[in-house]
């Protein structure tokens, strides 16, 4: 057997491997997700609310005629709409819900990513280390995301705090916050930051050459700093979550695509698009900025 046969024999191997173990991770964190991350409700209760605000508070009242007639206090209903108390326990529970949930929105994305820094390093000096490597960048771009679901759960404590947050769907209710976060996407989707960071995650090659570090430290570091490219381009995108509700399934799915989307399409077309979502978020907030005024 040649030298290069060999050397593809590992490579599928590696890509299997990795593979297997990605859609794992990607299969685990989505079900956690779309379950509830051990909160109250799951993803679908929460979704579902949403859409039907009438039908809740209609199905709601009737629960409570029943509880009345049947001599039962309110209670047990009081306690489902009490917004949560944020002991240090809730506290980690939030931030593994928003981790949980980032690693299912973004692993697809950088899958590709993952396995050609694997291929690389199979094809440099070092190679009994490829999945190992590959598993520490893996690590590091996690750590990434880890760092933005810490920043995510204080300002959704926050936000309860001042009461500006629905308990029960962990949506915004504030217009005027709503609307600003939503202005802002828009307007960073032009600005240099925004261009600078994606043709990064658009340039796996570019990035994981010139910023080449050796050693399993080095993967991880590495991993950091594709994750915070990664962060840059598309945290005001996360943040529309806080609009449109923490834990609506729609929400979910369509920045999962459009971020997929993003990072994998480079034409003229798609930029165009891409353009244009920052002209609609621009346009819809101003217009519910401007129904707090009518």
């Amino acid at each position: 057997m040649t030298e290069t046969s060999r050397i593809e024999q590992l490579l599928l191997k590696d890509r299997l491997i990795l593979s297997v173990a990605m859609v794992g991770i990607f299969m685990i964190a989505a079900i956690y997700t779309f379950f509830g991350v051990g909160m109250p409700m799951s993803v679908f209760e929460m979704t579902w609310g949403e859409m039907m605000p009438m039908n809740m508070s209609e199905d709601m009242g009737k629960s409570a005629t029943m509880s009345s007639d049947s001599g039962m206090s309110g209670q047990g209903m009081g306690e489902m709409m009490m917004p949560a108390v944020w002991s240090a326990r809730y506290a980690v529970l939030v931030f593994l819900m928003w981790w949980v949930m980032m690693i299912a929105m973004m692993l697809p994305s950088v899958a590709s990513v993952i396995l050609l820094y694997s291929a690389l390093i199979r094809r440099g000096t070092d190679t009994s280390k490829a999945p190992q490597s590959a598993g520490f960048f893996l690590l590091g771009y996690l750590a990434a995301w880890a760092f933005f679901s810490l920043l995510a759960t204080a300002m959704q404590w926050l936000c309860e705090l001042r009461g500006i947050m629905s308990p029960m769907d962990m949506t915004l209710t504030s217009n005027l916050l709503g609307s600003s976060i939503m202005i802002l996407a828009g307007i960073y989707q032009f600005t240099p930051w925004k261009e600078s960071c994606l043709q990064h995650c658009q340039s796996p090659m570019q990035f994981l050459t010139e910023h080449r570090r050796p050693g399993l430290k080095g993967a991880f570091l590495m991993g950091v700093e594709h994750g915070a490219y990664c962060l840059g381009c598309c945290w005001f995108l996360m943040g529309l979550l806080f609009v449109g509700g923490i834990m609506n399934l729609f929400w979910i799915l369509g920045l999962t695509v459009y971020v997929l989307l993003e990072k994998l399409l480079m034409n003229q077309v798609w930029n165009k698009f891409s353009k244009m979502m920052g002209i609609g978020l621009i346009c819809f907030g101003f217009h519910l900025l401007l129904n707090d005024f009518v």
